[in-house]
């Protein structure tokens, strides 16, 4: 699944490129070949993410590309591009039946329309969802009785013009070749599709992917994508708040919150309180919506190795909750000692990995 605001044209002639996603606090990349039909990971990078203060200049973002290309190590120079959940969004919206094309033209022209809010200088996207033949919807079935032109299940992506320029520039700046940029909230359900293919396709599961600043939610219905929603709750205001309770250092902070010593349980507890509610509000929703329950939750992000934070998400959800590996279904080439830290960088790679994936 690709939404690409920009696309080289040229993607389905690459066997091999870069894809970046750019963290709040780490920039995770990879770099991933394909093989008739298999991907082989040949070397991953995790570098601290830029310092900025209101936005990140395109000189900033030029030299940071340099140094993921030169922690890559690789030959190839054909780079996609995550953007962040706060620098990109996902809508699931209604539309005519329309060349993609035709559709990104008319939500540029009339955005408000769509997407219920005015949204100049934006460029987008659309993926039109497959028609779900299971079960008939009973407001389509009767529309097409009444003689009403049928419209189209889709997904539909934005970001800022200026954004996207600046991307492209820095990216050329670095001696990269832009591919495409895509939206990183997508990143988990490309990754998943193929690392767990037999649940993506029949079941009912939810992908909750914790990151930085936000946190972001995706259920998915036998394989489609029918929600959607970022959450302001991240690693970063648990590590903080640990940090301010404890009257410790940040890092020290961080090796806590993974580890997960006992007699910091109850203030972590608090601080997950929210985040758990937020996640529970999405899948009452979703439930409410479609009268299915949601049977399991997939965690990803750094902070999912903490045992401790899957267990407080499941006890506020309701909902078994459990990482997995988003490198499964990937063979590898990496070096020995990048080989032996693969179990514990997988979850943080996962937008990395399933924006590489989405691209081919």
């Amino acid at each position: 699944m690709a939404l690409p605001f920009f696309d080289g044209g040229g993607r389905k002639k690459r066997d091999q490129l870069l894809a970046i996603d750019l963290g709040g606090r780490t920039t995770k990349a990879v770099h991933i070949q394909r093989q008739g039909e298999d991907f082989v990971l040949n070397r991953y990078a995790l570098l601290d993410a830029p310092i900025y203060e209101k936005s990140l200049s395109v000189e900033l973002l030029t030299e940071h590309l340099k140094a993921i290309g030169q922690a890559l190590e690789a030959r190839s120079k054909s780079a996609v591009i995550a953007l962040g959940v706060n620098e990109a969004f996902l809508r699931h919206v209604e539309m005519p039946r329309l060349p993609v094309e035709d559709m990104r033209l008319v939500l540029k022209n009339n955005p408000k329309a769509y997407l219920q809010q005015d949204l100049p200088n934006h460029s987008y996207d659309c993926f039109i969802i497959p028609p779900r033949t299971i079960r008939p919807n009973p407001a389509e079935a009767a529309a097409k009785a009444a003689g009403a032109a049928p419209k189209l299940k889709v997904l539909v992506a934005g970001a800022k013009n200026q954004l996207v320029n600046d991307f492209l520039l820095a990216t050329r700046n670095a001696g990269l070749m832009a591919d495409s940029l895509v939206p990183g909230i997508l990143g988990p359900v490309n990754a998943f599709e193929l690392a767990m293919p037999e649940v993506f396709g029949k079941e009912v599961v939810a992908l909750v992917d914790v990151g930085f600043k936000s946190s972001s939610i995706c259920i998915l219905l036998e394989g489609e994508l029918v929600l959607s929603r970022v959450v302001a709750l991240g690693g970063d205001r648990l590590t903080t708040g640990l940090a301010e309770s404890m009257s410790i250092s940040y890092a020290e902070a961080e090796g806590i919150k993974v580890g997960m010593a006992s007699e910091v349980q109850p203030s972590l507890e608090a601080m997950l309180l929210p985040l758990g509610r937020e996640l529970r509000a999405s899948l009452d929703f979703f439930e409410h919506q479609h009268d299915r329950p949601v049977t399991q939750v997939f965690l990803s992000g750094a902070s999912s190795r903490s045992e401790f934070l899957a267990q407080s998400l499941q006890n506020e959800m309701m909902v078994e909750c459990k990482t997995w590996n988003p490198a499964g279904f990937l063979q590898m080439a990496l070096p020995p000692q990048q080989a032996a830290e693969m179990d514990q960088v997988s979850s943080q790679l996962t937008v990395a990995i399933g924006a590489a994936v989405g691209a081919f």
